[in-house]
């Protein structure tokens, strides 16, 4: 047997975790996501978006939301880039692992939606620009693996 998710209208909610930090790039992923959600017949009315100082606060909030039993996704969007010290590698680091926890201790599809870029313009055209936008293809994986685990057993 094959299982596969597909890109029909999920069920459920979706709740967005965005962080404030590097808002400009941020709320261009945050438009990107509810455009793919509502292209895929996610209605407004079952999107909840939560806002967060930084992407270092996200995988906490996500734990929580994911948890909670109210959501069949949670979508998490941040910008991480890179300065003239280590503290990026921290935030990066923590904030993936972070997530990738939150999704297993929750049960439920924690996606990852945080740009890690070495510049100011490789996450311009990440959110939205050249690459796409990742805030969208964030969306669309979440569609995907909530149909996916509807259907898997157990």
């Amino acid at each position: 047997m094959i299982y596969e998710g597909d890109f029909s209208s999920p069920a459920g909610r979706f709740a967005l975790v965005a962080a404030r930090f590097n808002a400009v790039i941020v709320e261009q992923l945050t438009v990107g996501a509810l455009d793919a959600l509502k292209r895929h017949g996610v209605a407004e009315d079952r999107i909840d978006i939560v806002k967060v100082p930084g992407s270092f606060e996200i995988p906490v909030v996500a734990q929580k939301l994911g948890k909670s039993g109210k959501y069949a996704a949670v979508i998490c969007l941040g910008c991480v880039i890179r300065g003239d010290t280590d503290h990026y590698d921290h935030v990066a680091g923590s904030a993936t692992s972070g997530i990738a926890n939150a999704g297993l201790a929750a049960g439920i599809p924690v996606i990852f939606g945080v740009l890690t870029c070495d510049t100011l313009e490789q996450a311009v055209h990440r959110a939205g620009a050249k690459a796409g936008n990742k805030g969208f293809e964030a969306a669309v994986c979440a569609v995907e693996m909530v149909n996916l685990m509807k259907k898997l057993p157990g």
